[in-house]
């Protein structure tokens, strides 16, 4: 059952001069960043962010959003946060990216965003002349992204209009507060702000590719690499040891777009990639023992494995149906066979990162503990008073995208067979399976990863109606109106109150099989400066990291690259 770590490779000789003996004294511009990126198998499904297509702000480094990260909270620098979870900022670790400013006001209720001054969109071919970045590109962006026919429903419902006070000045009037308003429209997945004269020249095409970001895309070749320039008009800088310096450093940086791992180690152990963002722990001794070099950093996934089973279908509109199949699985083993360890039991739907909205499962009431325990007699017991005595099959969709969800699919079906329940697996190209997801035309089963989001998003977004990541098709009035009570609570130790219990009661439903959250590690090589793994200041919004970073030139030639 446990995963075979990879061979070991070998090094160069010249890898003989250790990490520390050329430390960079300063920050050195130049250079190219090659990354292996966390999404390292999967290439951008939109260019357009109307298009509500997740990839469509992992892959572009050229969009900035009203606010982000603030890095100088991380812990690198002194702070508490470490700037990996996928869309959860805490406020204190959030800054102003475009907006300068902003404050909320009542009668009406609203928030004024000042923006920064002086910022510019670069001139691009056939697209648009250099001009200032202004309110109202904040306007007719959040404009076209509500009217999108691809909007997610009652996405933006609480927002009233938005206007442009002045030229450096936009107001959100609201209908209603809103808890996630910064994630929605600040800095979320669906928060890049462009310029219309993108949208006129066609905003789908990646060669009309625009942005205030500190880097601009020149280059992208489909399921292979996509490659950004350093914006020569970007606006930000960063502070280091008291001195101020234009950013970004680099030159270039280019994700490398890898479907396999061992060619994704191979890459990092020759030099070919500076940085892969995501390993498995069944690669971190032989990586660490071809290439003691390395830098690493190690953090709990931040989405949730489970297979899910659509309430709305027989046999899984029986919740007895759906807690046998949990109780037949025994996630313990896994974590600890198949993972090696290297995983936790319990860590879905909540992250343990979100600190007065997670409970660690001995909080939990018994009823919930018990799906986590592993019994196929009770299973077998609760099919048998179900109506399914000689257990039954049923079709279970899996993305041929993920490597390690194509490998554990196999294993909870063999504890499922063991109670007489079998699995039809169909493996599916990632845009095919995400289209029968976001269509319901998915199959009873489907087996995902998926994203924590952050405390409210992580049940708002699957166990609602409406939504576009709800496989399970779960969802109740009653659950929808807590949901609703949550986002209108102000008082956040009122609004983690109400969190605990929802998530208690979804979880109770089991309308996924919960399974282990694995382990994950970061690992770069020592001539990449400013940087300690941290992937993300937004939601998947690496680019102010990247920007960040520079290349010690000097040690990448010592060690032999």
């Amino acid at each position: 059952m446990k995963h075979k770590l990879l061979a070991s490779g070998s090094l160069a000789a010249a890898l003989v001069v250790s990490a520390g003996a050329a430390q960079a004294q300063k920050p050195q511009y130049g250079g190219n960043l090659e990354v292996v990126t966390v999404s390292s198998t999967i290439s951008a499904l939109s260019w357009d962010p109307g298009d509500f297509a997740w990839k469509t702000n992992h892959d572009n480094l050229h969009f900035e959003t009203l606010f982000a990260g603030n890095l100088d909270k991380s812990v690198r620098r002194g702070g508490k946060y470490n700037f990996k979870p996928d869309a959860w900022l805490a406020e204190e670790a959030m800054r102003g990216e475009l907006a300068e400013t902003w404050e909320w006001k009542q009668n009406p209720l609203r928030v004024e965003i000042k923006l920064r001054k002086g910022i510019m969109w670069p001139a691009k071919d056939g697209v648009m002349e250099s001009r200032e970045f202004v309110a109202d590109d904040v306007v007719a962006t959040f404009n076209r992204q509500v009217n999108s026919p691809k909007a997610f429903k009652d996405y933006y419902y609480y927002v009233d209009r938005v206007e442009a006070a002045d030229k450096h000045s936009v107001t959100f009037f609201m209908k209603e507060y809103h808890a996630d308003w910064d994630y929605r429209f600040g800095w979320g997945y669906y928060s890049a702000i462009y310029p219309q004269e993108l949208v006129k020249a066609g905003i789908g095409n990646w060669k009309n590719a625009v942005g205030t970001g500190p880097f601009q895309l020149v280059d992208y070749v489909q399921g292979n690499s996509q490659a950004y320039a350093k914006n020569p008009v970007y606006w930000d800088k960063d502070k280091i040891d008291g001195v101020e310096y234009k950013l970004p450093f680099v030159d270039r940086v280019t994700y490398r777009i890898m479907r396999d791992e061992t060619t994704q180690h191979t890459a990092l152990r020759t030099g070919k990639i500076d940085i892969l963002e995501s390993i498995s722990w069944t690669a971190v001794d032989s990586l660490k023992k071809s290439a003691p070099q390395l830098k690493w950093a190690k953090w709990l996934n931040y989405s949730g494995v489970f297979l899910s089973m659509r309430v709305d279908q027989k046999p899984f509109d029986d919740i007895r149906v759906r807690r046998a199949l949990n109780l037949a699985v025994n996630q313990a083993e896994i974590a600890k066979e198949y993972y090696g360890g290297n995983a936790e039991l319990f860590a879905y739907p909540q992250h343990p990162d979100y600190i007065g909205y997670f409970e660690p499962l001995e909080k939990m009431p018994d009823s919930i503990k018990e799906l986590y325990t592993y019994n196929p007699e009770k299973a077998k017991k609760l099919l048998a008073e179900a109506g399914y005595p000689k257990g039954f099959s049923f079709k279970v969709q899996v993305c041929s995208c993920s490597p390690d969800n194509m490998e554990l699919l196999p294993l909870v079906a063999g504890y499922l067979e063991q109670v007489g329940v079998k699995l039809e697996i169909q493996p599916l190209e990632y845009g095919a399976y995400l289209s029968a997801m976001t269509t319901g035309k998915h199959s009873a089963g489907y087996f995902m990863t998926n994203g924590h989001t952050n405390p409210t998003r992580t049940l708002h977004k699957s166990f609602t109606p409406g939504q576009l990541w709800g496989p399970s098709m779960w969802s109740t009035p009653e659950f929808t109106a807590k949901m609703n009570k949550a986002y209108a609570t102000q008082n956040e130790g009122d609004r983690q109150a109400i969190i605990r219990e929802m998530t208690r009661e979804v979880i109770d439903q089991a309308p996924y099989i919960w399974l282990p959250i694995q382990y994950r590690y970061t690992a770069w090589w020592p001539w990449v400066k400013n940087y300690d793994g941290e992937l993300r200041v937004g939601a998947v919004k690496p680019g102010p990291i990247y920007a960040r970073i520079w290349i010690d030139q000097d040690l990448k030639k010592k060690m032999g690259f």
